[in-house]
């Protein structure tokens, strides 16, 4: 082997071992050499999110007060999500499905091309699965 190369390699190797024990050896962490401390605490953060749920319950009751409509609770809030969150699911589903019927034609319509026969829609396809299905 190239003696250049075993020199770059060796001090390569030896300055990340280098590093390695480095870090792994120093009493302390890097937030100790940076004098780093969290501006809040946990249980200052948690508050914050709860005192920011219940401003942003108000106003949006309040607007909902002023459209004549019923004011949202908690649970109607995680109910109103969940919901929302189900039918996000259910449109991709969708999506999803008639993305690969869309492929499936595309395909059927290219060997359908090499054998000279006709092609067929999406539509005359989706009849031919709903009658194959029992």
């Amino acid at each position: 082997m190239d003696p250049f190369a075993v020199i770059m390699l060796g001090g390569t190797a030896g300055l990340v071992l280098a590093l390695y024990l480095l870090g792994r050896m120093y009493p302390g962490s890097g937030a100790d050499v940076l004098d780093w401390q969290p501006t809040r605490s946990p249980e200052t953060e948690a508050q914050n999110d709860v005192d920011e749920l219940e401003q942003l319950m108000a106003v949006a009751n309040r607007r909902r007060r002023r459209l004549g409509q019923e004011e949202l609770t908690e649970d109607n809030l995680d109910q109103l999500v969940q919901e929302s969150s189900a039918e996000r699911t259910r449109r991709s589903e969708e999506y999803l499905v008639d993305l690969e019927i869309e492929q499936m034609v595309e395909a059927k319509n290219a060997r359908r091309r090499a054998k000279g026969l006709p092609e067929i829609t999406v539509q005359e396809y989706k009849q031919q699965i709903e009658g194959e299905s029992p």
